[in-house]
């Protein structure tokens, strides 16, 4: 174990510097990290939802700038057009193009599979970083919870519907955005959507979270022998819109400590680009360049079991086909 292990797993203990700008900044100095902008992605072309704001457009930003044709997915037509017109100014960059979908509506999701296929003749990368955490219980279009749709099935289904055309890919990967906040969370199947009785917005984010990344992990095992590699990660703690309006009391005490929406979303961008790391194993959860344990408490990790991950499957691949 060198200086930066230590530093590393000392970091690890109480979460809370690992967390925070001070485990990036830490990380980045210590292990020399490569810079992003020394990755050539030019010729490749990479899809990332909730691409707008916050993690998703920084990520997009980036990807544009090292050379990539990036697909911002956005729900809302003005806006998504609007960041795109705004990063090609920022990036100097054309290959920059808008996808409208809303992750929580099924239709919304087979249109934009849809449209990609038709109008991208290769798709080397898949990002699903679409997210928010509400406080009120909203329901999607086939009367689901709305946070497991948009995050669980939704993203599921689109994987699904655009698994070929990545495959046609030499480098091809998916990426989950989850959160830490899975941490906290067992993994369910029955009570994953949760009830307007039992309804707490915090824990609905977080069991979709830990839903995110059992399936990233199954996905792995399931196609194996192809060649897509599929890897989740959460971002720290950072200064986005979202978290600014989902949890402001958090923003205000944590807040000189948040990282940067581009701190946050370096892993995301990292395990886009990088060809040796990055794609050596699949269905693995990483922060900071590193990959992590997917369970830090006995009690979720006695959650994770055959039967309920077999059960999560099944259950998220018959609501996609209820539509």
């Amino acid at each position: 174990m060198n200086f930066s292990d230590i530093v590393d797993s000392t970091l690890e203990l109480p979460i809370f510097p690992s967390f925070t700008r001070v485990g990036f900044d830490l990380r980045s100095r210590l292990e020399h990290w490569r810079s992003l902008d020394d990755y050539q992605l030019d010729g490749r072309t990479v899809a990332i939802t909730g691409a707008t704001s916050g993690l998703g457009r920084a990520a997009a930003k980036q990807l544009a700038r090292m050379g990539a044709s990036v697909i911002v997915m956005g729900r809302n037509p003005t806006k998504t057009d609007q960041v795109v017109n705004d990063l090609r100014h920022e990036t100097k960059q054309s290959n920059i193009f808008s996808s409208i979908v809303d992750m929580g509506d099924l239709d919304s999701v087979n249109n934009a599979a849809n449209e990609i296929l038709s109008e991208y003749n290769q798709l080397d990368v898949l990002i699903h970083n679409a997210g928010a955490l509400s406080a009120i219980r909203q329901t999607a279009p086939n009367g689901v919870e709305l946070t497991v749709m948009a995050q669980v099935v939704g993203p599921f289904l689109l994987t699904s519907l655009l698994l070929d055309r990545l495959q046609e890919s030499d480098k091809a990967r998916v990426i989950t955005m989850s959160s830490g906040g899975m941490y906290g969370a067992e993994l369910e199947v029955e009570s994953l959507p949760m009830t307007p009785a039992n309804y707490n917005g915090s824990r609905q984010y977080a069991l979709a979270k830990r839903a995110q990344v059992t399936l990233n992990e199954m996905w792995a095992e399931k196609i194996a022998d192809r060649k897509v590699v599929f890897q989740a990660l959460h971002p720290g703690w950072s200064d986005t819109p979202g978290v600014a309006e989902a949890l402001p009391t958090f923003k205000k005490i944590v807040g000189p400590l948040l990282r940067s929406p581009e701190a946050g979303a370096d892993t995301m961008i990292w395990l886009a680009a990088d060809d040796d790391r990055a794609i050596a194993t699949s269905g693995k959860f990483w922060l900071d360049r590193r990959i992590r344990p997917i369970h830090r408490l006995n009690r979720t990790k006695r959650s994770d079991t055959p039967e309920r991950r077999r059960a999560l499957w099944d259950w998220v691949e018959s609501v996609t086909t209820k539509g």
